[in-house]
């Protein structure tokens, strides 16, 4: 998505876009892919991205980095021959990087700790977002705790709320 396009599903959700401008700096992946030919000279786009993200840490003073979403960026960084090393390197300099820090995936929770997806196993902590069917023309938000490393945690499903610009997480109550 377009950074422009973010802001306005932002506001389309209560967020003032001005006031977001001031606290949450958004990265347009698709601009630095843009603008990759320019900055060749300067390393791979992962280099790039990387230095763009500690310039910013730097200038900003940031401590939440969000990248959504890892499946973009591993495209657009290429990592496909050695993705399992690339996987840890960036997670590794994540961890160096002193934030928190959230990678989305579109994935299924079955896959997550096992075949391709390395990422279940190098995070600290894995949250999964579905969709549940209730009856049968409802469907409900649902979040999951599925790994939280040194915590001790519920690992079941809540219901996901969103109302009046506030999300909640409620205990599952069964029909």
């Amino acid at each position: 998505q377009s950074r422009e396009n973010l802001l306005q599903q932002m506001h389309a959700m209560g967020m003032d876009k001005e006031e977001a401008k001031e606290y949450v700096h958004i990265l347009d992946l698709g601009l630095i892919r843009k603008s990759l030919t320019q900055l060749s000279a300067k390393g791979t786009w992962l280099q790039v991205f990387k230095m763009y993200a500690e310039a910013v840490r730097k200038d900003v003073g940031y401590d939440l980095l969000v990248v959504d979403s890892l499946d973009v960026l591993e495209m657009a960084a290429q990592m496909n021959s050695d993705r399992r090393n690339d996987l840890f390197y960036l997670f590794m300099w994540l961890r160096g990087m002193g934030v928190t820090s959230f990678l989305i995936s579109e994935t299924s929770v079955d896959t997550i700790n096992g075949g391709r997806f390395e990422e279940g196993y190098l995070a600290d902590g894995v949250i999964s977002l579905k969709l549940q069917s209730i009856g049968e023309t409802d469907v409900q938000r649902r979040i999951r705790a599925v790994k939280l490393r040194s915590t001790n945690h519920k690992t079941g499903y809540f219901s996901l709320m969103f109302s009046d610009g506030t999300f909640r997480a409620t205990q599952v109550i069964n029909e």
